[in-house]
């Protein structure tokens, strides 16, 4: 018999819950950072004689990061149900820190764009991997806000990379911040390995019991596996469907526009703001508040999502930061620039943050992890397009601004991608607690009635 998560006390999480989203907000936080910490170094790499980068070079070597997460993106779709979600994070982590290494040592530029590289495959592992392990030790009426509340780890990790660099650049060398994103994994993977594996994953290869005393422990319905081909043409297969192909592939526009915002903005904004005639440590602060609004926008959406669903919080969010880019181009007095920075910073970024939530939602259970991973890999050729996008509209605009309309372009084009998504008809799975199609509710009603 299937076990409903209990009622009473539904308000206090259990504490293994809660030790769950500590040690996943800090691997996201090193996410955070490790992305973060190019955008807000590049002023000092551009005037560094060793590495010899130009702005095109530096365009190149920023969307190096995005051609990493694509491949480790698939790769994460492709496997995550052979292998499982806790085994692939700390495989990716340690991939990640390896290439952290490399680019803090590296002295020249193209061994500057190996480490990235390599740092980009780690990321884009970790980042659906992180996304669909949380979802699934996350009672559904849970979900978007623990997402919320563990990708805000992410928000303080980037947030970290321009506040250091605005205290200690450029007396002190790039390299030191670099090697943060070294030390800090040493303590987060004894942490990573003490968590359980996903129940979804332990019923997928027959461990049955063991799930029941995990779906226990974390308060979380029994989880079902309706689907045993899901790992069938490496995840990709399911997801092609005729049900489920406009859905898919207006996810991966999403996506692509999400993850443009995210790695063009966060590699080029401090030196857009340079050009636009403020001081390197100035154009570092305006980043702190972006990333500072990303912070709190994720979390205070979570609730939101979970109680009204996330469509119409991704929407809210693209449209936020289209709608500050344009300000911003209106060259603001400074302290109204802070403001519309921190209020962008939940638009173009946050915006792919909750957009991963509602494809998560969306989903089936036996989908949910390879259909995120699957979005953000071919998203990530948005990830690529976006730092040599700011590069090239950097060098051939006339002012900044068109740096500012281009970006906001994308943010309009992710908002409508957003609403085109196809509503599903959906019911509450009453083995699982999740969100069934109409026409696997039919199913199970027959079934129960047989």
């Amino acid at each position: 018999m299937s076990r409903a998560p209990s009622s009473s006390g539904s308000d206090r999480l259990p504490g293994a819950t809660r030790t769950l989203l500590c040690v996943t907000w800090l691997v996201a936080t090193l996410e955070g950072f490790d992305l973060a910490i190019y955008g807000a170094t590049l002023p000092v790499l551009l005037q560094t004689p060793s590495l010899g980068m130009d702005r095109s070079e530096a365009g190149t070597i920023g969307s190096l990061v995005g051609v990493g997460m694509l491949i480790g993106a698939a790769l994460a779709g492709a496997i995550i149900h052979r292998v499982g979600p806790r085994r692939l994070l700390i495989g990716s982590i340690a991939v990640f820190t390896v290439g952290m290494l490399v680019s803090t040592f590296a002295y020249s530029a193209e061994a500057f764009g190996f480490g990235r590289l390599v740092v980009g495959l780690g990321l884009g592992v970790v980042l659906p991997t992180l996304n669909a392990y949380v979802a699934d030790l996350s009672a559904p009426q849970r979900r978007s806000r623990h997402i919320g509340l563990m990708m805000s780890g992410y928000a303080i990790g980037a947030l970290a990379a321009p506040l250091l660099g605005a205290a200690l650049l450029p007396e002190v060398s790039f390299r030191w911040l670099y090697l943060i994103g070294v030390v800090i994994p040493l303590v987060a993977l004894p942490l990573v390995f003490r968590l359980p594996e996903s129940p979804f994953h332990l019923r997928l290869i027959g461990r049955g019991a063991e799930a029941a005393e995990i779906e226990t422990r974390y308060d979380l319905p029994s989880s079902h596996v309706a689907n045993e081909q899901a790992g069938r043409l490496f995840g990709l297969g399911p997801l092609l469907t005729r049900r489920l192909a406009p859905t898919t592939l207006l996810f991966w526009a999403m996506s692509f526009c999400g993850l443009l915002l995210v790695f063009g903005i966060s590699a080029w904004l401090p030196s857009i703001m340079q050009a636009a005639g403020y001081s390197l440590g100035s154009a570092l602060l305006q980043t702190a508040a972006m990333w500072l609004g990303v912070f709190v926008g994720v979390i205070a959406a979570g609730p939101v999502a979970d109680r009204f669903g996330p469509r119409i919080v991704v929407v809210t969010a693209f449209l936020t930061g289209t709608v500050s880019l344009v300000l911003m181009s209106l060259q603001p007095p400074t302290f109204l620039l802070f403001l519309l920075m921190f209020v962008s910073g939940f638009g173009f970024i946050g915006s792919q943050i909750l957009a991963n939530a509602y494809i998560l939602s969306v989903y089936d259970p036996e989908n949910r992890s390879s259909g995120l991973a699957w979005a953000l890999s071919v998203g990530r050729l948005g990830a690529i397009a976006g730092p040599t996008l700011g590069a090239f509209v950097l060098d051939h605009a006339n002012g900044v601004d068109g740096n500012f309309y281009s970006f906001a372009i994308v943010g309009l084009l992710g908002a409508l991608t957003a609403v085109l998504v196809p509503r599903r008809e959906s019911r509450i799975d009453p083995v699982q607690g999740d969100a069934m199609p109409a026409t696997r509710l039919a199913d199970a009603q027959n079934h129960s009635r047989r």
